[in-house]
């Protein structure tokens, strides 16, 4: 679908669950998204994340190396969570990446493509990414991506218990040029 200089960013493939399941069972991929996951929780979201892209042709895509046809993890676009004021129905960019593909520039190469294919196809006019105040990488690439924190859009994440370590959320937007 996206094609940047090292990267495929496409739809899922049945071949995608095994990697994917791998990097949900790592805590330290894990660390700002709550418990590592089943593999039966790995192909629920696989199977949540195909559904997104048949009805509105774009999702949090699977993510591949070029260079070797490697699962890295997912970057893309999808439709914010519900029941949160200021960002529910915006559309929101995620990535997720396997350990052995951190620090080489991948989430931000797959960002910087998919932030730009969303405002090429979908006509909005800004785009959010959210994460945990703990979660420093994340919000630094938010940062280096030229998104701007919305203090204002900040919530405590409506699954998760108010008390839970991983509730309180804050929200970066990037505003079409």
């Amino acid at each position: 679908m996206i094609e940047t200089p090292r990267l495929f960013l496409r739809g899922w493939r049945d071949s995608d669950r095994q990697p994917f399941a791998a990097m949900n069972a790592d805590p330290a991929v894990r660390e700002y998204l709550g418990p590592v996951q089943t593999r039966a929780e790995t192909d629920a979201d696989i199977d949540r994340l195909a559904a997104m892209q048949a009805s509105h042709g774009h999702s949090f895509w699977a993510m591949e190396r070029q260079e070797d046809g490697r699962f890295l993890g997912f970057c893309g676009l999808k439709i914010a969570p519900e029941r949160i004021p200021g960002i529910e129905g915006a559309i929101e960019i995620g990535w997720r990446l396997a350990r052995h593909a951190w620090g080489v520039g991948y989430a931000r190469e797959a960002a910087e493509a998919s932030l730009k294919w969303g405002f090429a196809n979908l006509p909005v006019d800004r785009i959010i990414a959210i994460t945990t105040p703990a979660n420093v990488r994340s919000w630094g690439l938010m940062l280096r991506l030229g998104m701007v924190r919305r203090n204002d859009l900040d919530f405590a994440h409506p699954a998760l218990a108010a008390d839970e370590p991983l509730s309180a959320h804050i929200t970066y937007e990037l505003s079409r040029q």
